[in-house]
């Protein structure tokens, strides 16, 4: 895990994301979910993504699954969002930590009630 800016938000995430077969093993055997699954069903994913700093420990990863919505296609767009926030001076990389370890989802919901406010128009 970092907290180092630069790195967060200055270096490509791609070198960094490789995780071995024996670890996506693990990660689903640890939360008890066999393995492997339909493709597209589950996705090794980052508690604290790699955008925002996390790393590819196993404490650090959890099989999450595409269904029900929100899953983890949802939650890479909170991954985003995020990551631009910090990067953009607008939120602190420990309150985006934070938000995404504990409850991405009420941000994907806010981020979800933003994009139906924006599809319905102000009424003006």
């Amino acid at each position: 895990m970092t907290t180092d800016m630069n790195v967060v938000c200055q270096r490509s995430t791609r070198e960094r994301r490789r995780v071995s077969a024996e670890v996506h093993r693990q990660a689903f055997h640890e939360y008890g979910i066999s393995y492997p699954q339909p493709r597209g069903a589950y996705e090794v994913d980052h508690l604290i993504p790699l955008e925002l700093g996390g790393d590819n420990t196993i404490a650090n990863l959890w099989p999450e699954s595409a269904e029900p919505t929100p899953g983890f296609h949802q939650k890479d767009k909170v991954e985003n969002f995020l990551h631009h926030q910090v990067c953009s001076g607008a939120m602190s990389l420990i309150d985006a930590q934070r938000q995404i370890a504990t409850d991405w989802i009420v941000v994907w919901r806010g981020l979800a009630g933003q994009a139906r406010g924006e599809d319905e128009g102000d009424g003006d």
